[in-house]
């Protein structure tokens, strides 16, 4: 059984012909699905009753429930949703002037283990499915207009690497919600197979890569994902993408006092990012997540040094503000949150 939120616009028409439905439907679909914006085909009520009754049999529209919303002072709202198996994801809503961005989860859990994340701490569950990513986004609009798209959620796109191009497909398609690909970004921690299938994809996604480290021993200590697929692999198949695609690559690197904030660090990154035209870096202080104590948050100064280095090397640098510290809005902490009270319960 296919899901609605799975089909993308120019699935309908030959779907519907194949059961005997006449294709003039499928404009009728789409309106209702990403124009009305409705949740359940009962409420398609420019569809006839008995032909709504056929599309709840045959392509249901997922169901989420909204377990828990987590109010930051500074507006970013977290929501944990309960899927239709019981298990739950996350996805956070990030209002800004002039922009309202969610941030979307690809997996239950995460199988990459990186050392300050959440979402990795008890591993992955499964993977979502297209529609499950796009009832994601679904849950975010109800709150308000969706600007923009990070997949910097739950879970690591490029080991969900269908269902998620899918869903990211059909929520940029003209005859879907429409949301123009330059406004969608996907993060990866360096699974590298998947550099190539985006950019053979042709579609103008950003993408941005979790760097943390600025050489393999300090990288592989954070992010297990090094030991597969190290630095100079790494770089290079950036390197590739750029080349391919003529799109500029975003490193991120969460700074961690004491861990990778050293001016050495700076220096070192620096060098690294070089290796890779068309790049820039995004400068993260840490949000402390509940099972990593020892892990700390940088002090100002440190945050303006790391910019400085960079900025005196050519290196096209942004000093980001974490968002949504009392929120619990790091990847995972609500869910892990839940998952303590649960077996608290029993």
């Amino acid at each position: 059984m296919r899901k609605a939120w799975s089909i993308l616009p120019e699935e309908w028409k030959p779907i519907l012909t194949e059961r005997g439905l006449r294709a003039f439907r499928a404009d009728q679909i789409l309106h209702s699905l990403y124009r009305d914006w409705i949740t359940d085909w009962d409420k398609a009520t420019t569809l006839p009753k008995d032909f709504r009754e056929s599309l709840k049999a045959e392509f249901p529209i997922t169901k989420t429930e909204i377990l828990e919303v987590s109010e930051s002072a500074d507006g970013t709202k977290k929501l944990l949703l309960g899927l239709e198996d019981g298990e739950a994801v996350e996805t956070v809503l990030i209002p800004a002037t002039g922009r309202f961005t969610q941030c979307i989860s690809t997996q239950v859990g995460c199988a990459m283990g990186c050392a300050f994340c959440a979402s990795g701490s008890r591993g992955v569950v499964r993977s979502l499915t297209a529609d499950e990513i796009v009832a994601e986004y679904m849950a975010g609009r109800s709150f308000g207009e969706i600007t923009n798209i990070v997949v910097m959620g739950m879970g690591e796109p490029f080991m969900n690497y269908d269902e998620t191009i899918r869903a990211l497909k059909l929520i940029n398609a003209g005859k879907g919600p429409n949301l123009g690909a330059r406004h969608i970004t996907l993060s990866t921690c360096g699974v590298v197979p998947g550099f190539a299938k985006l950019a053979a994809e042709g579609i103008q996604f950003e993408l941005s890569v979790s760097l943390h480290a600025p050489n393999d021993a300090l990288r592989s200590e954070l992010m297990p994902v090094n030991r597969r697929w190290p630095m100079d692999e790494l770089l290079e198949a950036c390197a590739a993408y750029t080349k391919t695609t003529k799109r500029i690559i975003t490193f991120e690197y969460t700074v961690i006092r004491g861990v990778n904030d050293s001016r050495a660090c700076a220096e070192e990154l620096a060098h690294q990012v070089r290796r890779v035209p068309m790049a820039k870096v995004n400068l993260i202080p840490l949000s402390p997540v509940s099972h990593r104590p020892d892990f700390k948050t940088p002090d100002e100064a440190t945050m303006m040094m790391f910019l400085d280095v960079l900025m005196k090397n050519h290196v096209q640098t942004m000093l980001r503000r974490s968002r949504g510290k009392d929120a619990d809005a790091a990847c995972g902490q609500l869910r892990l949150r839940r998952m303590e009270n649960v077996k608290c319960k029993m």
